[in-house]
């Protein structure tokens, strides 16, 4: 059977997980969750980031000894077997396409704008453009992919600590504590909704651990990598809830999509630096796409293998060494879904939130599972203050569920529907073709 390549190092993986984590949902839905939320939208950033920080934990410990492409998916199949496995895969799969629809969205949005197009053709040639060109860079190679993300990492880390390093300055200079009062002005159920939609900004860490099969010494890199993805993001993620608090009218900022363009024109009345800031959330977009890309695709190729999906899914071209038929599939998907939704990304971001909810509730059940039935498998990590941590990760993910919008939870039903039939009318009887990695692994 053709193996994946093993050539993505600790910056690398960290570096899909940060560019999928910091891409167009700190640009445009941290306005979008400050108008539900109101000034405690802070504190939605945070109970997001906890939440979102209790399943890294957990599945930083699960990826040092369990390394099978798939990350949630392969968790959730070694501890509770073929049907929740397939389940958790399918919305995976689902939640990185659809996301990487809406993204490409925003980058269309937002590229139109720059330069001025008008009408509805630029926008959609933008919208589709974006995922067939990064799907070709990714049948290429998945090094090459990575070194372009890093390089997109590089550019937006750049981009929001200059504006919160000018926005903070600003703050000392006209800070106005009616900007923060009052703190609950949508109550405590508008701060929990709030961090059910901002959710959606935080949930890319899970693509670190999807590409465990191409990466150098795994056990050691997927652990190191997330967490330093994890850390980067948590502390810029706070400085702009609080910037974007204290700077802006958080009543104008329900609907508005460029809230840190906001920012920057009343920090500055340089145009260059709006231009830069506008630019910098086309790169985060682009490397969102990329990253959903690596993600989705090794998802969808961990499946096929299982026969989860008809096994063309698995296929791996000889010269790059990549899944391309989970890579083209994934791009028509991307396609697709670009060209129906325009300008609705909170929705979108809820129908995400939802089945990234429900995939991080199982790998956080699959640790507590695994610990009792697998106990004497080395871990070269472990969850500190075990069980406390995952049975709290595992609780939160089914909280943060309750506080989404209801349209983003039909439309999950009727997807689950869809998976169910699938699965037992005509995945059910076909066979992996790898072995059980619960006695590889022991």
């Amino acid at each position: 059977m053709s193996e994946l390549k093993r050539n993505i190092g600790t910056f690398g993986a960290a570096s899909v997980g940060i560019a999928n984590i910091i891409g167009a949902g700190i640009f445009v839905l941290s306005g979008v969750a400050t108008g539900i939320a109101g000034p405690a939208v802070i504190l939605s950033f945070l109970i997001a980031g906890v939440i979102a920080m209790l399943t890294a934990l957990s599945a930083a410990e699960l990826s040092s000894f369990i390394t099978d492409t798939g990350a949630s998916y392969a968790y959730t199949k070694r501890a509770f077997g073929r049907f929740w496995s397939f389940l958790v895969g399918w919305f995976k799969y689902f939640d990185y396409m659809v996301g990487g629809a809406a993204v490409s969205v925003g980058f269309a949005a937002y590229f139109t704008s720059m330069f001025g197009l008008e009408g509805a053709l630029p926008m959609l040639l933008a919208a589709i453009g974006l995922p067939i060109i990064l799907g070709l860079l990714n049948i290429l190679g998945v090094k090459e992919a990575t070194r372009t993300t890093s390089v997109m990492v590089l550019i937006k880390i750049f981009a929001i600590s200059l504006l919160l390093m000018f926005g903070g300055f600003y703050l000392t200079q006209h800070f106005d504590v009616d900007h923060y009062t009052p703190f609950f002005a949508t109550g405590f159920g508008g701060m929990l909704s709030g961090a059910a939609v901002i959710f959606f900004v935080f949930i890319g860490f899970n693509t670190v651990t999807m590409m465990s099969e191409e990466t150098k010494n795994p056990q050691k890199t997927i652990p190191k990598a997330l967490m330093l993805a994890f850390a980067v993001t948590f502390v810029l993620y706070m400085c702009v809830a609080v910037i974007l608090v204290g700077i802006l009218d958080w009543h104008d900022e329900a609907k508005d999509a460029h809230p840190l363009g906001n920012i920057a024109s009343v920090i500055s009345d340089n145009q260059m630096f709006f231009d830069f800031i506008s630019f910098s959330a086309l790169i985060a977009a682009g490397s969102v796409v990329l990253s959903s890309l690596l993600g989705g695709t090794r998802a969808s190729f961990a499946m096929g293998r299982d026969r989860l999906l008809p096994h063309q899914f698995e296929k791996i071209s000889k010269r790059f060494g990549t899944p391309y038929v989970s890579i083209i599939v994934g791009c028509l998907i991307i396609v697709i879904f670009a060209g129906l939704f325009y300008n609705n990304i909170d929705i979108i971001a809820s129908i995400v939130n939802f089945g990234s909810l429900f995939t991080y509730l199982f790998v956080n059940l699959a640790l507590i599972k695994l610990r009792r039935s697998e106990p004497k498998t080395q871990r070269l990590f472990k969850v500190p203050i075990y069980p406390v941590v995952p049975i709290l990760g595992a609780a939160s993910c089914i909280g943060l569920m309750y506080f989404l919008s209801d349209s983003a939870k039909i439309v999950s039903l009727v997807y689950a529907v869809v998976g169910l039939a699938l699965y037992f009318f005509v995945f059910r009887k076909t066979k992996s073709t790898t072995k059980d990695n619960n006695q590889n692994n022991i």
